[in-house]
């Protein structure tokens, strides 16, 4: 799951190496907290918040497929 996410966000900005995932886990629920260079915050984002939906539709389904609950957090 963390690979999944950090390579879906340094396609999407323009300092991918800031991109950074760290993993929390819990009893039944990981948590993926993503960080990224403030001047690429509102690319991750998106409009609306398109892109951040989009990602987390995406863990979303690749943990059910894996029968764990997974959950993005975009940290500032």
């Amino acid at each position: 799951m963390k690979e999944l996410i950090e390579y879906i966000a340094k396609a999407l900005v323009d300092n991918p190496d800031q991109v950074e995932v760290t993993e929390v886990e819990g009893g039944q629920t990981s948590v993926l907290e993503l960080k990224v260079a403030k001047e690429d915050l509102g690319k991750v984002i998106g409009k609306q918040g398109r892109s951040a939906r989009a990602m987390r539709t995406i863990l979303s389904a690749a943990s059910t497929k894996m029968k764990k609950r997974t959950v993005l957090e975009i940290v500032e």
